[in-house]
């Protein structure tokens, strides 16, 4: 198949040799990914980190399993940013999901093997319809699994927004009631973990644009200053690789509408 390039290419994101290593603390500060011993994995996570995502993928999947959280994430930021096909990002986002599924059972220890198993259940939710998903039962998974990435890795800054993020689209989806009777969402959780997360990671720019989404959803014209403002701050982040600029550029857009 093919992928499409990432529209933003730059030599900054290219971590050659040593660079990955002496960058990767401050790469990785979202999602505490340890840094791989294997050199095939490093060029894995390299890909990744420059907006290669097929390569990322392909070279990943080479890897087996010890590289499946570069070949997961590549192709589900690919997948939530990239990909125009509504059919084609299903299908990314539902093989991410599935070999997340194999690595909980091989590597139940591997936070983002759960991050990431959320993540691509998140966005192909998005993608479906919540309220879909939610009746498909999709959103115990997905919280069962934040859950669990946090109880491994507490220092999982992502998988703090994402369960921010998942209390307020619950909310907004099914309201303040069900929401918290059925799927125990609560507008002041959700706040926490989004604060919680922020703190981890200052650096971040998802951080603020999912903080500033769920503000919305949550609170509605109430909270609208404060969603501007972080969506002001997201788009002034400097982005350390590609995933960032990323979402420095979906912080830019909501700016502009």
């Amino acid at each position: 198949m093919a992928w499409k390039r990432f529209p933003y290419p730059d030599a900054a994101y290219v971590y050659p040799g040593a660079a990955l290593q002496q960058n990767w603390a401050r790469l990785h500060r979202g999602d505490c990914e340890p840094f791989p011993e294997d050199p095939a994995v490093q060029e894995a996570w390299r890909s990744y980190h420059a907006g290669d995502f097929g390569k990322a993928v392909d070279a990943g999947l080479a890897c087996g399993m010890a590289a499946y959280n570069a070949a997961n994430k590549a192709a589900a930021i690919y997948a939530n940013y990239l990909e125009t096909n509504d059919e084609r990002k299903r299908s990314l986002l539902v093989e991410v999901a599935q070999r997340c599924e194999e690595q909980q059972e091989q590597m139940p220890d591997d936070a983002n093997a759960w991050y990431l198993h959320a993540y691509a259940l998140g966005r192909y939710s998005q993608s479906i319809s919540v309220v879909k998903a939610l009746a498909q039962g999709l959103g115990g998974k997905i919280k069962h699994s934040l859950t669990r990435a946090l109880e491994i890795q507490p220092g999982h800054a992502d998988a703090l927004v994402a369960l921010g993020a998942y209390h307020a689209e619950v909310i907004d989806k099914v309201g303040v009631l069900v929401g918290g009777l059925t799927y125990g969402a609560k507008k002041t959780t959700g706040n926490e973990l989004l604060e919680a997360a922020l703190k981890l990671n200052p650096g971040s720019a998802i951080s603020r644009v999912e903080y500033a989404n769920a503000l919305v959803m949550m609170f509605g014209k109430a909270r609208m200053k404060d969603a501007e403002r972080l969506y002001q701050e997201a788009a002034d982040c400097v982005p350390m690789d590609a995933m960032e600029r990323l979402d420095v550029e979906v912080a830019k857009a909501e700016l502009a509408d």
